[in-house]
């Protein structure tokens, strides 16, 4: 049967303790046990289903976990206090001294200088990739190799990965392949596809009202086990928990995630439409001149679309700044960074949420301070968005 995301998080049946049709919230930061035997088990990983301390995880918290394994097809998950707070006890649970990672080169800003910029404190090197390139990729690995890292869909070039054949490779070299979905959630399944572990930031399109931070890391119980680890685990001893508050309002949030994505995916593939047939160099994994438009297609789960995301070129910052302030005067959106929200966000991403990679290194990948990321929002009226927009374009001699 195929894999269906959204009904896997809808089959999930959570009472409160009061016969609530949402759970209780565990409003504790520590946990009591009836016996000294039991919280020593506890401590050494022998005692299932006792609670010692929020910072390893709440009631609130495995809720929400279980959700988003349902979501990703995963058998565990664990939440985090932000995205990078599930990126970075990943890449530390699988690396350390010496070891190497291949990773795309057009990845989340954050995520780029902690490989580039952090992880070499702790002998780990990176080598950054044109992840769209199997030879290239199969070349960049070496002897040390321990981990893929790439995103399903690239923040913010909108490159596609190729996870089967990226998987495929890892298999071949017995690496792990971990895949930031923060782009794409339901859309695509990257653990269907073998990924190992499936990143997402869940402040962003999960959450989708840009009210809090979150992150999650689905994978294996094994995998997840180890993270949560007292003795060596990076999740817990790093300490990028989540509040209990926090995680059972983005579990509410979850329940309409399905609804919000196919909208996200219809006004986005909309104005992609019209911006290209305007004559704007327009990427939008859904337009058929998009190089991976076919592959995105062979991986996604059709009924969410091709997602809210799409980039656009002005020519140059000066023009790209104009825009975004103009749109941003009326009223069609927010000249802000992050994404997933109600309302369209908009950024320049070479002088935002790219501007940890250097300049150099971003003219290489494609990356103009021109170009503009667009995180659609949910636009009753996305027809009037579009008018609006254009006029705003014709104004400032982008159009």
């Amino acid at each position: 049967m195929k894999f269906k995301p959204a009904d896997n998080i809808q089959d999930l049946q959570y009472f409160g303790e009061f016969g609530g049709v949402n759970p209780s919230i565990s409003d504790s930061s520590t946990y009591t046990f009836l016996s000294a035997k039991t919280m020593l088990d506890t401590f050494e990983g022998n005692s299932d289903g006792c609670y010692l301390y929020s910072r390893h995880t709440s009631p609130s918290n495995l809720y929400l976990g279980e959700a988003l394994a349902a979501m990703e097809g995963t058998e565990s998950a664990n939440v985090a206090g932000s995205g990078m707070g599930a990126i970075t006890p990943t890449i530390l649970q699988i690396c350390g001294n010496g070891d190497h990672v291949v990773s795309s080169r057009t990845i989340y800003g954050g995520t780029y200088a902690f490989l580039k910029n952090f992880t070499p404190r702790m002998g780990i090197k990176t080598s950054f990739v044109d992840i769209t390139k199997l030879d290239v990729v199969e070349a960049a690995i070496t002897k040390n190799t321990k981990m893929i890292y790439c995103e399903s869909v690239s923040n913010p070039l909108l490159e596609v990965a190729d996870i089967k054949a990226l998987s495929a490779l890892a298999k071949k070299y017995n690496l792990k392949l971990v895949v930031d979905n923060t782009f794409s959630p339901l859309s695509i399944s990257p653990a269907q596809f073998g990924a190992d572990v499936v990143i997402h930031s869940l402040t962003k399109f999960i959450n989708g009202s840009s009210d809090t931070m979150g992150g999650v890391v689905c994978a294996s119980t094994d995998f997840i086990n180890s993270q949560k680890s007292v003795i060596d685990g990076a999740s817990m001893l790093l300490g990028s928990s989540m509040d209990s508050l926090r995680s059972s309002s983005i579990l509410k949030n979850m329940r309409t995630l399905h609804i919000r994505v196919k909208q996200h995916s219809d006004n986005a593939s909309y104005l992609a439409s019209k911006f290209e047939k305007d004559g704007l160099k327009t990427v939008y994994p859904g337009l058929e001149s998009h190089p991976s438009h076919n592959l995105f297609k062979s991986m996604m789960n059709a009924e969410y679309g091709f997602g809210g995301m799409l980039t656009i070129e002005t020519g140059s910052l000066e023009k790209a700044n104009a825009l975004m302030e103009l749109m941003q005067e009326k009223n069609l959106g927010y000249l802000a960074v992050s994404l997933g929200f109600y309302k369209t966000l908009f950024s320049a991403p070479g002088t935002s949420t790219s501007s940890e990679i250097p300049e150099e290194e971003q003219v290489e990948m494609g990356l103009s301070n021109g170009l503009i990321r667009f995180s659609i929002g949910l636009d009753n009226d996305i027809e009037r968005t579009y008018k609006m927009m254009k006029d705003c374009m014709k104004q400032v001699g982008v159009l």
